[in-house]
């Protein structure tokens, strides 16, 4: 069982912010594949889809971004799952939008979604960092990633969660760098 997990924060009026770009990706995983199963649990959404003969658990904790470990790691303890199973979606300031980048593990780097986890769960997932530039300054961080999408910014986005759920078999099957070069935009 393999868990794509994405982060933003719950609700409409935060539906479009550059920190929501995980939630982004999951819906339009969701939206792509045939759903067997989905249902509120662990304080979040949860969906269940197959590729092939893996199954695969999809997760959007209704937890603010902040505080998100404890519904995720309620997700992890219940399935009994491998960090190394484990994929969280999230927003990088460091990372060009329409870039991703993969790591497992490592310094939060002033996330505070990936703190909540890493207080929960250890360090030891998979993290899917999905550009989305960097202001310029350290003044401008909050309101640039409460801040929504430009609309070309969403032709961008637009395009990369439509090839990440185009390549999601190869980051599945842990062919993670020909999923990154699959991926380019």
């Amino acid at each position: 069982m393999i868990a794509l997990i994405g982060l933003g924060n719950p609700g409409e009026k935060h539906s479009l912010n550059r920190h929501n770009i995980g939630f982004i990706v999951i819906d339009e995983l969701n939206h792509n594949n045939e759903i067997i199963k989905a249902e509120k649990k662990f304080n979040g959404d949860l969906t269940t889809f197959s590729i092939g003969r893996k199954k695969i658990i999809t997760f959007k904790s209704f937890d603010y971004m902040n505080d998100c470990g404890g519904s995720i790691a309620k997700l992890i303890n219940f399935y009994k799952l491998s960090l190394d199973s484990v994929y969280v979606f999230h927003d990088d300031l460091d990372i060009s939008l329409g870039k991703v980048k993969i790591k497992k593990g490592g310094s939060p780097a002033g996330h505070n979604g990936l703190k909540s986890i890493d207080s929960c769960i250890g360090k030891n997932y998979n993290r899917v960092r999905v550009g989305i530039d960097h202001p310029g300054s350290r003044e401008l961080v909050n309101r640039h990633v409460l801040g929504n999408f430009k609309k070309k910014e969403l032709e961008i986005v637009y395009q990369l969660k439509c090839s990440i759920s185009s390549h999601l078999k190869l980051l599945i099957s842990d062919n993670k760098s020909q999923f990154l070069n699959n991926i380019k935009l």
